[in-house]
């Protein structure tokens, strides 16, 4: 056979694969994976586990599962690797959190200034020369004690989107005992991996929409509280912030039904609520009393200003509070709704909450945030299941966030809650 065939056939061929690679990547085929399997088989015996065990059905997308993050368990938060596993493992709806740069683009970032624990920055000394704290070393006295930790402050508002783009996400995490910027930037905690963390690719704000559009995924952008002083460069405001965020998905086409913007600002979504109306009826406050000193998910005494009624009458639908603002205990020693999330069924809110595969329960629940008012119960990785259970046929909660969504997908299709058609 002639070269220049066999050159035309590879040709040919290659031209193929590049046009159907975003066809491939939106087929949606859910792979989960060992884990799921691995957490229902650390469950304590029950009808709960054997149901789970003996599901047997086909696995769909579900909007009960969202991609916190991504898929940050394991791939760095925020990047497009992170957000691809998070669709592989079905997860119908995918958070980019929104912050801007010194030239307010619009950027996915848990924080405005947390570059130093998730991206290279330091590492690259034209962009670290920006930092608004730059690298500090331990300290340690004669004796080898440490005296003072390791310190950096690198913020997306140093840099502008052009040099945001530079960046390669890691792993969240550094070390406090570091002498050198590389000592520094190895904090991943023992339970997570750096296994992929070479090729961390950042992301805007717009480059998530298209990439969540093309994966077949909801979003659910959350709007941050600003680190900078609003309003920013003399004139930017915090509504310039929250209607722009909105701006990008009406400029790339996106339906309001589509997207579940998020915020700690209950001023922020009620001027979505206001000025935006059909992004803002599915809009999801995130704020409340449970991290004010003395709350107590059982005494609405200690609530402060958190009335569930008076939200759902200022046009708020809803609601999404941590898990363990939602649970307790009761006397038999079994994990049940708070009167808190009672209080919000009550007013008629819809409830999402935050955040599974996101604590460390390998030697039970003890020291664990997220479980804080069960964590008495709690002694494997298996009773995340028990919890994710109660949450979805208790509390009612019509989606949770997930660090590695394989096993919210998988519950999900047991259960049938929020599958695709």
């Amino acid at each position: 056979m002639p070269h220049s065939f066999k050159l035309n056939q590879c040709g040919l061929l290659f031209s193929i694969v590049i046009i159907l690679i975003p066809t491939l990547w939106a087929d949606h085929s859910i792979q989960l994976g060992p884990r799921p399997y691995y957490l229902v088989s650390d469950m304590d015996e029950g009808t709960l586990k054997q149901t789970l065990q003996h599901y047997q059905g086909p696995l769909r997308r579900s909007d009960f599962s969202i991609g916190h993050r991504g898929a940050c368990l394991q791939f760095p938060e925020h990047t497009r690797e992170s957000y691809q596993a998070a669709a592989r493992m079905g997860a119908g709806i995918c958070e980019c959190d929104v912050t801007f740069t010194q030239d307010r683009v619009l950027v996915c970032r848990h924080s405005q200034c947390d570059l130093h624990t998730t991206t290279n920055i330091l590492a690259i000394p034209e962009l670290a020369a920006k930092c608004s704290e730059p690298f500090s070393p331990a300290q340690f006295d004669a004796d080898g004690k440490l005296t003072k930790k390791a310190s950096a402050q690198c913020c997306c508002t140093d840099i502008t989107a052009e040099e945001f783009k530079r960046l390669k996400g890691k792993m969240d995490g550094y070390n406090p005992y570091a002498t050198t910027v590389e000592e520094y930037l190895q904090g991943t905690p023992s339970w997570r991996t750096d296994l992929y963390n070479a090729h961390g690719t950042v992301m805007t704000h717009a480059e998530s929409i298209e990439l969540f559009q093309q994966l077949g995924m909801k979003m659910t952008p959350e709007l941050k509280v600003p680190s900078v002083t609003m309003p920013y460069q003399g004139g930017y405001t915090q509504e310039d912030f929250a209607q722009q965020m909105i701006d990008e998905y009406k400029a790339a086409g996106i339906e309001p039904n589509q997207v579940f913007a998020q915020t700690f600002d209950l001023n922020a979504l009620l001027y979505w609520i206001q000025h935006e109306p059909e992004f803002g009826q599915q809009g999801v406050y995130l704020g409340g009393s449970y991290n004010q000193d003395g709350f107590d998910n059982q005494d609405p005494n200690t609530w402060g200003d958190t009335n569930f009624q008076e939200l759902a009458d200022q046009g708020v639908q809803i609601v999404a509070p941590p898990i363990w603002a939602l649970l307790t205990v009761n006397d038999h020693n079994e994990i049940v709704p708070s009167a808190y999330a009672q209080a919000a069924s009550d007013a008629g809110l819809g409830i999402i909450t935050w955040t599974f595969e996101r604590s460390n329960l390998r030697q039970g629940g003890a020291g664990q945030s997220y479980y804080r008012t069960i964590s008495h119960v709690i002694d494997n990785e298996g009773d995340k299941m028990t919890v994710l259970d109660v949450l979805a046929r208790q509390v009612g909660i019509i989606g949770i966030f997930s660090d590695w969504p394989a096993a919210v997908t998988y519950y999900a299709n047991c259960m049938g809650l929020g599958l695709r058609d």
